[in-house]
Protein backbone atom coordinates (compact mmCIF):
# COMPACT_ATOMS: atom_id res chain seq x y z
CA UNK A 1 0.00 0.00 0.00
CA UNK A 2 0.75 3.46 -0.63
CA UNK A 3 1.22 5.65 2.59
CA UNK A 4 1.43 9.21 1.98
CA UNK A 5 -2.23 10.30 0.87
CA UNK A 6 -0.37 13.06 -1.33
CA UNK A 7 -0.36 12.36 -4.90
CA UNK A 8 2.75 14.17 -5.99
CA UNK A 9 5.38 12.32 -8.07
CA UNK A 10 7.36 12.47 -5.25
CA UNK A 11 5.32 10.39 -3.29
CA UNK A 12 5.61 7.27 -5.13
CA UNK A 13 8.43 4.80 -3.89
CA UNK A 14 11.97 4.85 -6.24
CA UNK A 15 10.87 8.77 -7.50
CA UNK A 16 13.55 11.24 -5.87
CA UNK A 17 13.58 14.73 -7.53
CA UNK A 18 15.79 14.02 -10.21
CA UNK A 19 13.62 11.79 -11.54
CA UNK A 20 10.22 13.22 -11.04
CA UNK A 21 12.14 16.34 -12.90
CA UNK A 22 13.02 13.87 -15.94
CA UNK A 23 9.08 13.05 -15.56
CA UNK A 24 7.30 16.30 -15.85
CA UNK A 25 9.71 17.51 -18.61
CA UNK A 26 8.35 14.70 -20.58
CA UNK A 27 4.60 15.43 -19.66
CA UNK A 28 4.07 13.00 -17.25
CA UNK A 29 3.11 15.84 -13.96
CA UNK A 30 0.56 13.06 -12.17
CA UNK A 31 0.38 10.24 -10.21
CA UNK A 32 -2.35 9.53 -12.80
CA UNK A 33 -0.44 10.00 -15.61
CA UNK A 34 2.65 7.41 -14.06
CA UNK A 35 -0.57 4.88 -13.58
CA UNK A 36 -1.62 5.36 -17.00
CA UNK A 37 2.29 4.91 -18.73
CA UNK A 38 3.96 1.63 -19.57
CA UNK A 39 7.10 0.57 -18.20
CA UNK A 40 9.37 1.00 -21.75
CA UNK A 41 8.01 4.51 -21.65
CA UNK A 42 9.26 5.25 -18.03
CA UNK A 43 12.28 3.58 -18.62
CA UNK A 44 13.34 5.77 -21.49
CA UNK A 45 11.87 8.74 -19.75
CA UNK A 46 12.90 8.47 -16.28
CA UNK A 47 16.24 6.57 -17.04
CA UNK A 48 15.80 3.43 -14.76
CA UNK A 49 15.66 0.02 -14.94
CA UNK A 50 12.23 -2.28 -15.68
CA UNK A 51 11.89 -3.67 -12.33
CA UNK A 52 12.05 0.05 -10.22
CA UNK A 53 9.90 0.92 -13.49
CA UNK A 54 6.91 -1.67 -12.63
CA UNK A 55 7.48 -0.54 -9.02
CA UNK A 56 6.24 3.10 -9.78
CA UNK A 57 3.68 2.39 -12.00
CA UNK A 58 2.33 -0.09 -9.66
CA UNK A 59 2.68 2.21 -7.04
CA UNK A 60 0.87 5.20 -8.83
CA UNK A 61 -2.36 2.33 -9.73
CA UNK A 62 -2.53 1.60 -5.81
CA UNK A 63 -2.73 5.55 -5.30
CA UNK A 64 -4.89 7.05 -7.97
CA UNK A 65 -7.19 4.07 -7.69
CA UNK A 66 -6.93 2.82 -11.34
CA UNK A 67 -6.78 -1.28 -12.39
CA UNK A 68 -10.10 -1.72 -9.60
CA UNK A 69 -12.81 -3.10 -11.07
CA UNK A 70 -15.89 -1.34 -10.30
CA UNK A 71 -20.13 -1.72 -10.78
CA UNK A 72 -21.91 -0.69 -13.97
CA UNK A 73 -23.88 1.45 -11.79
CA UNK A 74 -21.09 3.05 -10.61
CA UNK A 75 -19.51 4.20 -14.06
CA UNK A 76 -23.03 5.23 -14.69
CA UNK A 77 -22.91 7.65 -11.69
CA UNK A 78 -19.31 8.92 -12.76
CA UNK A 79 -21.05 9.87 -16.23
CA UNK A 80 -23.14 12.07 -14.70
CA UNK A 81 -19.64 14.60 -14.25
CA UNK A 82 -19.99 14.98 -17.58
CA UNK A 83 -20.56 17.99 -19.09
CA UNK A 84 -21.76 18.98 -22.85
CA UNK A 85 -20.55 22.46 -24.75
CA UNK A 86 -23.25 23.43 -27.14
CA UNK A 87 -22.24 23.73 -30.90
CA UNK A 88 -24.42 26.07 -31.26
CA UNK A 89 -27.31 24.03 -33.75
CA UNK A 90 -30.08 22.16 -31.69
CA UNK A 91 -29.91 19.60 -34.04
CA UNK A 92 -26.34 18.91 -34.41
CA UNK A 93 -26.79 19.08 -30.40
CA UNK A 94 -29.34 16.08 -30.77
CA UNK A 95 -27.40 14.10 -33.19
CA UNK A 96 -24.87 14.31 -30.55
CA UNK A 97 -26.34 13.21 -27.62
CA UNK A 98 -26.42 16.32 -26.17
CA UNK A 99 -23.42 18.64 -27.60
CA UNK A 100 -19.58 17.81 -27.18
CA UNK A 101 -19.07 15.99 -24.18
CA UNK A 102 -15.86 16.09 -21.75
CA UNK A 103 -13.96 13.12 -21.27
CA UNK A 104 -14.33 11.96 -24.97
CA UNK A 105 -12.34 12.54 -28.03
CA UNK A 106 -14.64 13.84 -31.10
CA UNK A 107 -13.32 13.89 -33.88
CA UNK A 108 -15.00 15.81 -37.28
CA UNK A 109 -13.93 14.97 -41.05
CA UNK A 110 -15.21 16.15 -44.10
CA UNK A 111 -13.52 18.28 -47.43
CA UNK A 112 -12.39 21.59 -47.02
CA UNK A 113 -15.25 24.34 -46.34
CA UNK A 114 -17.66 21.18 -44.75
CA UNK A 115 -17.54 23.49 -41.64
CA UNK A 116 -15.10 21.55 -39.89
CA UNK A 117 -12.91 25.06 -38.59
CA UNK A 118 -16.00 26.63 -38.41
CA UNK A 119 -17.26 24.45 -36.24
CA UNK A 120 -14.06 24.51 -33.61
CA UNK A 121 -14.15 28.40 -33.57
CA UNK A 122 -17.76 27.80 -32.04
CA UNK A 123 -17.10 25.70 -29.54
CA UNK A 124 -14.19 27.56 -28.44
CA UNK A 125 -17.02 30.86 -27.65
CA UNK A 126 -19.78 28.12 -26.98
CA UNK A 127 -17.80 26.15 -23.92
CA UNK A 128 -17.64 29.94 -22.29
CA UNK A 129 -21.02 30.31 -21.88
CA UNK A 130 -22.63 29.40 -18.27
CA UNK A 131 -24.11 25.81 -18.09
CA UNK A 132 -27.80 27.39 -18.40
CA UNK A 133 -26.66 28.21 -22.11
CA UNK A 134 -24.94 25.07 -22.82
CA UNK A 135 -21.56 26.43 -22.15
CA UNK A 136 -19.21 25.17 -18.89
CA UNK A 137 -18.05 28.88 -18.27
CA UNK A 138 -14.90 27.80 -18.96
CA UNK A 139 -11.41 28.61 -21.45
CA UNK A 140 -10.33 26.77 -24.38
CA UNK A 141 -7.12 25.64 -25.81
CA UNK A 142 -6.90 25.46 -29.64
CA UNK A 143 -3.85 23.93 -31.19
CA UNK A 144 -3.55 25.19 -34.65
CA UNK A 145 -1.31 22.86 -37.50
CA UNK A 146 -3.32 24.89 -40.65
CA UNK A 147 -3.03 28.06 -39.76
CA UNK A 148 -6.73 27.98 -39.44
CA UNK A 149 -7.77 30.59 -36.35
CA UNK A 150 -8.90 33.55 -37.40
CA UNK A 151 -9.54 36.18 -34.45
CA UNK A 152 -12.05 37.98 -36.15
CA UNK A 153 -14.43 34.97 -36.90
CA UNK A 154 -14.17 34.61 -33.12
CA UNK A 155 -15.67 38.08 -32.31
CA UNK A 156 -18.36 37.26 -35.35
CA UNK A 157 -19.40 34.46 -33.32
CA UNK A 158 -19.34 35.87 -29.54
CA UNK A 159 -21.34 39.05 -31.00
CA UNK A 160 -24.00 36.51 -32.22
CA UNK A 161 -24.22 35.60 -28.82
CA UNK A 162 -24.13 39.04 -27.48
CA UNK A 163 -20.53 38.16 -25.20
CA UNK A 164 -18.00 40.75 -25.72
CA UNK A 165 -15.30 40.15 -28.08
CA UNK A 166 -12.03 40.86 -26.37
CA UNK A 167 -13.32 39.02 -23.20
CA UNK A 168 -14.14 35.59 -25.05
CA UNK A 169 -10.61 36.24 -27.29
CA UNK A 170 -8.49 36.95 -24.43
CA UNK A 171 -9.94 32.99 -22.59
CA UNK A 172 -8.76 31.44 -25.93
CA UNK A 173 -5.01 29.73 -25.20
CA UNK A 174 -3.67 29.69 -29.35
CA UNK A 175 -0.47 27.56 -30.38
CA UNK A 176 0.67 26.91 -33.88
CA UNK A 177 2.43 23.74 -34.53
CA UNK A 178 4.79 23.50 -37.33
CA UNK A 179 5.63 19.58 -37.00
CA UNK A 180 4.35 16.16 -35.06
CA UNK A 181 6.72 16.29 -31.99
CA UNK A 182 5.82 19.49 -31.74
CA UNK A 183 2.05 18.92 -31.79
CA UNK A 184 2.44 15.97 -29.90
CA UNK A 185 4.57 18.69 -27.23
CA UNK A 186 1.02 21.04 -27.25
CA UNK A 187 -0.94 18.62 -26.19
CA UNK A 188 0.86 17.97 -23.15
CA UNK A 189 1.20 21.31 -22.38
CA UNK A 190 -2.29 21.78 -22.64
CA UNK A 191 -2.86 19.36 -19.68
CA UNK A 192 -0.32 21.29 -17.54
CA UNK A 193 -2.30 24.70 -18.45
CA UNK A 194 -5.62 22.28 -17.57
CA UNK A 195 -4.36 22.09 -14.40
CA UNK A 196 -3.69 25.85 -13.30
CA UNK A 197 -6.64 27.19 -15.16
CA UNK A 198 -10.01 26.70 -15.94
CA UNK A 199 -10.46 24.64 -19.72
CA UNK A 200 -12.76 22.46 -20.64
CA UNK A 201 -12.03 22.12 -24.37
CA UNK A 202 -9.10 21.29 -26.25
CA UNK A 203 -8.90 21.60 -30.14
CA UNK A 204 -6.31 20.45 -32.61
CA UNK A 205 -7.11 21.82 -36.07
CA UNK A 206 -6.27 19.58 -37.92
CA UNK A 207 -5.52 16.18 -35.99
CA UNK A 208 -3.40 14.38 -39.18
CA UNK A 209 -1.91 17.40 -41.21
CA UNK A 210 1.41 17.36 -39.88
CA UNK A 211 1.66 13.75 -40.20
CA UNK A 212 0.83 13.66 -43.42
CA UNK A 213 2.78 15.95 -44.64
CA UNK A 214 6.02 14.57 -42.84
CA UNK A 215 5.45 10.89 -43.09
CA UNK A 216 5.29 10.25 -46.90
CA UNK A 217 5.59 6.92 -48.94
CA UNK A 218 4.45 3.69 -47.67
CA UNK A 219 7.53 2.78 -46.24
CA UNK A 220 6.76 5.59 -43.75
CA UNK A 221 2.98 4.59 -42.84
CA UNK A 222 4.18 1.74 -39.68
CA UNK A 223 5.94 4.78 -38.41
CA UNK A 224 3.29 7.76 -38.92
CA UNK A 225 0.24 5.28 -37.34
CA UNK A 226 2.46 4.34 -34.36
CA UNK A 227 3.38 8.04 -33.47
CA UNK A 228 -0.27 8.91 -34.32
CA UNK A 229 -1.23 5.77 -31.93
CA UNK A 230 0.68 7.70 -28.85
CA UNK A 231 -0.51 10.87 -29.64
CA UNK A 232 -3.96 9.95 -29.23
CA UNK A 233 -3.57 7.86 -26.27
CA UNK A 234 -1.94 11.04 -24.52
CA UNK A 235 -5.44 13.04 -25.63
CA UNK A 236 -7.41 10.19 -24.54
CA UNK A 237 -5.44 10.65 -21.01
CA UNK A 238 -5.79 14.42 -21.38
CA UNK A 239 -9.54 13.95 -21.39
CA UNK A 240 -10.35 11.72 -18.73
CA UNK A 241 -8.18 12.54 -16.19
CA UNK A 242 -9.01 16.58 -16.71
CA UNK A 243 -12.32 15.74 -17.61
CA UNK A 244 -12.43 17.76 -20.25
CA UNK A 245 -14.03 18.08 -23.95
CA UNK A 246 -11.72 17.31 -26.80
CA UNK A 247 -12.34 18.01 -30.80
CA UNK A 248 -10.37 17.17 -33.18
CA UNK A 249 -10.69 17.72 -37.13
CA UNK A 250 -9.79 15.79 -39.63
CA UNK A 251 -9.04 15.61 -43.26
CA UNK A 252 -9.72 13.45 -46.31
CA UNK A 253 -8.32 11.64 -49.34
CA UNK A 254 -10.74 10.39 -52.31
CA UNK A 255 -10.65 6.26 -52.52
CA UNK A 256 -9.73 5.69 -56.48
CA UNK A 257 -11.21 1.97 -56.05
CA UNK A 258 -14.34 3.69 -55.19
CA UNK A 259 -16.85 3.65 -58.39
CA UNK A 260 -20.13 3.53 -56.36
CA UNK A 261 -20.98 5.75 -53.43
CA UNK A 262 -18.92 8.10 -51.61
CA UNK A 263 -15.07 7.94 -52.23
CA UNK A 264 -14.27 10.48 -49.16
CA UNK A 265 -11.95 8.53 -47.10
CA UNK A 266 -10.83 10.33 -43.57
CA UNK A 267 -7.00 10.12 -42.88
CA UNK A 268 -5.29 8.10 -40.07
CA UNK A 269 -6.32 4.88 -40.77
CA UNK A 270 -7.91 2.26 -38.31
CA UNK A 271 -5.74 3.82 -35.59
CA UNK A 272 -7.37 7.11 -35.75
CA UNK A 273 -11.10 5.02 -36.68
CA UNK A 274 -10.65 3.07 -33.64
CA UNK A 275 -9.22 5.44 -31.15
CA UNK A 276 -11.74 8.54 -31.20
CA UNK A 277 -14.65 8.34 -29.45
CA UNK A 278 -17.46 9.90 -31.57
CA UNK A 279 -16.79 10.33 -35.18
CA UNK A 280 -18.78 12.73 -37.21
CA UNK A 281 -18.71 12.76 -41.22
CA UNK A 282 -18.96 17.09 -42.08
CA UNK A 283 -20.01 17.38 -46.34
CA UNK A 284 -21.66 20.95 -47.95
CA UNK A 285 -25.50 21.11 -48.87
CA UNK A 286 -27.24 23.98 -50.50
CA UNK A 287 -26.24 26.99 -49.75
CA UNK A 288 -24.46 27.32 -46.21
CA UNK A 289 -26.37 24.10 -44.96
CA UNK A 290 -24.33 21.33 -43.73
CA UNK A 291 -25.07 18.32 -42.76
CA UNK A 292 -23.48 15.94 -39.94
CA UNK A 293 -23.64 12.49 -39.92
CA UNK A 294 -22.19 10.06 -36.93
CA UNK A 295 -20.57 7.44 -38.45
CA UNK A 296 -19.10 5.49 -35.17
CA UNK A 297 -19.81 6.17 -31.62
CA UNK A 298 -20.21 3.55 -28.86
CA UNK A 299 -23.53 5.29 -27.58
CA UNK A 300 -25.31 7.02 -30.77
CA UNK A 301 -27.08 5.44 -33.28
CA UNK A 302 -25.87 6.30 -36.95
CA UNK A 303 -27.89 9.29 -38.21
CA UNK A 304 -27.58 12.55 -39.55
CA UNK A 305 -28.81 16.03 -39.06
CA UNK A 306 -28.42 19.27 -40.42
CA UNK A 307 -26.99 23.09 -39.61
CA UNK A 308 -25.92 26.51 -41.03
CA UNK A 309 -22.73 28.48 -40.95
CA UNK A 310 -23.89 31.64 -40.68
CA UNK A 311 -21.78 35.37 -39.83
CA UNK A 312 -23.28 34.56 -36.49
CA UNK A 313 -21.56 31.19 -36.37
CA UNK A 314 -23.30 27.82 -36.13
CA UNK A 315 -27.11 27.65 -36.12
CA UNK A 316 -29.88 25.58 -37.35
CA UNK A 317 -30.90 25.92 -40.80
Amino acid sequence: MVENKEKTLESLPGVGPTTAERLREAGYRTVESIAVATVEELREIAEIGEIQAKKIIEAAKEMADIGVFITGEEILELRKELGWITTGSKQLDTLLGGGIPTRAVTEVFGEFGSGKTQLAHQLCVNVQLPPDRGGLEAKAIFIDTENTFRPERIQDMARGLDLDPREVLKNILIARAYNTDQQILLAEKAEELAEREEVKLLIIDSLTSLFRAEFVGRETLAARQQKLARHLLILHRIAELRNLAIFVTNQVQARPDMFFGDPTKPIGGHVLAHSVTTRVYLRKSKGNKRIARVVDSPNLPESEALFSVVEAGVRDP
